[in-house]
């Protein structure tokens, strides 16, 4: 028994490191396995992020040139019709996948623009008004629902390097539109 006594503490040493490793082990594979998690949700989030941004900025674009009047507008209205499309199935993948403010900005920014997207089709079947004062205010207000998305985004991506936005640099083009000749019909 003495032997046994004696050799005690090597075998609880043993036995303490097996339990020790066998937890430290699970402990690391959880860890690994949240990380691979993380950036795989991350991975998606940022896809889903970028189409939306693609396909809004795309109604946007052609919803101004609509506006503008230069192009035609059956031709644009059914390209407006298909971006809108496309925005919608987009959308659903930002609030799938989502954090609270990042859906809050993007619906922020997608409420904007679909303003702009009413006023192009209401001035391209002539039920609209011909000229608009706000014009330049409501692609201002555009742009800077676009800036808060794109900075709600990369906080919630953990992005850093700073603000990307826009609204503001691009304000001296809009302030022109204000004293555009009106665009012929």
């Amino acid at each position: 028994m003495g032997s046994i006594v004696a050799q005690l503490p090597a075998l609880i040493g043993v036995l303490v490191g097996t339990v020790g490793t066998i937890v430290a082990t699970t402990l690391a594979d959880r860890a690994r396995w949240r990380r691979r998690q993380t950036v795989r949700w991350d991975e998606r989030r940022l896809d889903a992020y970028a189409e939306f941004a693609r396909v809004l900025k795309e109604v946007h674009t052609i919803a101004s040139r609509l506006i503008g009047g230069y192009l035609d507008p059956d031709q644009e209205l059914a390209a407006l019709t298909e971006a809108s499309f496309r925005h919608t199935i987009a959308w659903e993948n930002v609030l799938l996948l989502g954090d609270a403010p990042t859906v809050a900005a993007a619906r922020h920014w997608r409420d904007t623009v679909w303003e702009v997207e009413r006023l192009a089709r209401q001035r391209a079947t002539g039920s609209g008004p011909r000229a608009t004062d706000d014009l330049p205010g409501l692609l201002h207000r555009a742009n800077e629902a676009r800036d808060q998305f794109y900075a709600a985004a990369r906080a919630g991506l953990e992005v850093g390097g700073g603000s990307v936005a826009q609204a503001t640099l691009l304000m001296p083009r809009l302030d022109r539109t204000r004293t555009a000749p009106p665009a012929p019909r």
